[in-house]
């Protein structure tokens, strides 16, 4: 009997939302999957990113032309137009492709747990062999909603994950709700970060964020 006590955490927890959970140590923690064929939002961010980098080297060779020659000379034949067309065509199914190859190398899937308290919230990848059946016992766990051995199996899950990324509310400087894509994006001057919920999490995610984004401009979707 000692022996089980020693090994085995119980903790007082509480679960705030339908599929979030406020953690002994005071960090609110939830989990969220989506298929990555199935669900674009990934692809629109990387063509997003992408397509402002282009632009941002367009208007530089602009602004290049327009220092030699003083105007702006438009393409005037349409060979270049044609070419142009191709270009952006060819880059465009460089993106997909790139994407589905990523896709196949997550295991199809794109699972993410999300740790949020007062100071900030962070973005963690989890690793493609685990699957949301056991993070999601892991999380209860961890919350006390049910007993385990929490520090094994977290330590475990959390040393496997690479891809981390941290909003300091204190340099936020936009938050974007949208609902029907399930996202609220929290957005520092140089630094996009993308935090998942679903519908029923949604307003307190937003609120709590918001709330606390105290030199950001907040638009809720």
């Amino acid at each position: 009997m000692k022996n089980t006590q020693n090994n085995t955490e119980i903790i007082n927890g509480q679960k705030v939302t339908e599929n979030i959970y406020l953690c002994p140590d005071g960090k609110y923690r939830w989990i969220y999957e989506f298929p990555m064929l199935k669900n674009p939002l990934l692809l629109f961010t990387v063509f997003k990113v992408l397509g402002m980098s282009a632009a941002i080297i367009a208007g530089f060779a602009l602004l290049i032309d327009l220092i030699e020659n003083g105007s702006i000379t438009p393409a005037a034949d349409p060979d270049d137009w044609i070419i142009g067309f191709w270009v952006i065509l060819f880059f465009m199914g460089v993106v997909i492709l790139s994407y589905v190859i990523l896709a196949a190398m997550y295991g199809w899937k794109y699972m993410v747990l999300f740790e949020m308290d007062e100071e900030k919230v962070v973005h963690i990848q989890m690793p493609k062999q685990f699957k949301h059946a056991e993070a999601l016992g892991w999380l209860t766990v961890m919350a006390g909603i049910a007993s385990g051995r929490a520090g094994t199996m977290g330590t475990g899950m959390l040393a496997a994950t690479r891809n981390t990324s941290t909003s300091d509310y204190i340099n936020v400087r936009k938050v974007i709700g949208n609902r029907l894509m399930r996202v609220i994006k929290v957005n520092k001057l140089l630094d996009h970060n993308q935090v998942y919920v679903e519908p029923s999490d949604y307003d307190f995610v937003f609120n709590y964020i918001a709330e606390r984004c105290v030199n950001a401009k907040v638009r809720k979707g």
